[in-house]
């Protein structure tokens, strides 16, 4: 089997994610190694534009197969508040706007801008869900899935684990806990991305011929 088709490329630098699709792939996919974005030569990222998250992880996944040749996967992932009608959404990762002055990093800022923004909604009506849309390209074509994780939003940072919203988010299937509270198995277990790559695992293998 040649180099092309025992590589996985994640269009992400984002290292905690990268870990998190190759645990997860890993039992379902064995022996492919997962590359991301910093283990390629550079190309130019595309305009994250669309309206739905997974518009979005097609941009990136069809983007990334142009680039590398290598079978790709991207994802685009958000936080839904009910109160919020369903925002940040799509704009999850820049809900706190551009850096200014001083920068506090990006997850601070939107983790402190979503708690200003609910510091007036009742425990009850805190309710939220995290989506994640991950989309596979390969050169037999393309596949989307979807994963959805229940919960709310808590009024105070807790815990050191995950990353983005994590620390604000307590999940249905593992209440009092924030998922930045929670082992990396249990993450996994429940998560929206973990639902996501767990349906989309099994078409990987297909493509690669496993």
């Amino acid at each position: 089997m040649n180099d092309a088709v025992t590589r996985v490329f994640v269009a992400s630098r984002n290292a905690k994610k990268i870990q998190e699709m190759e645990r997860i792939l890993a039992p379902l996919v064995p022996d492919v190694t997962v590359v991301g974005l910093d283990d390629v030569p550079f190309y130019e990222e595309p305009v994250e534009d669309a309206p739905t998250f997974e518009g979005n992880a097609l941009i990136k996944a069809r983007a990334g197969f142009l680039a590398t040749g290598l079978p790709s996967v991207a994802d685009d992932s958000g936080l839904c508040v009910d109160a919020l009608n369903g925002m940040p959404g799509v704009l999850s990762a820049r809900w706190g706007g551009r850096p200014r002055g001083l920068d506090l990093g990006r997850d601070q800022r939107n983790n402190e801008l979503l708690l200003d923004q609910l510091a007036d909604v009742p425990d009850a009506a805190r309710s939220a869900h995290f989506t994640c849309s991950v989309a596979f390209v390969w050169a037999g074509g393309e596949s989307v899935v979807e994963g959805r994780m229940d919960g709310r939003v808590i009024r105070e940072v807790r815990g050191s684990g995950g990353f983005g919203y994590d620390v604000l988010f307590e999940a249905d299937d593992r209440p009092s806990l924030t998922t930045a509270e929670l082992s990396r198995e249990d993450k996994d277990a429940i998560s929206h991305r973990g639902k996501a790559l767990r349906q989309i695992g099994p078409r990987i293998a297909e493509a690669l011929g496993r």
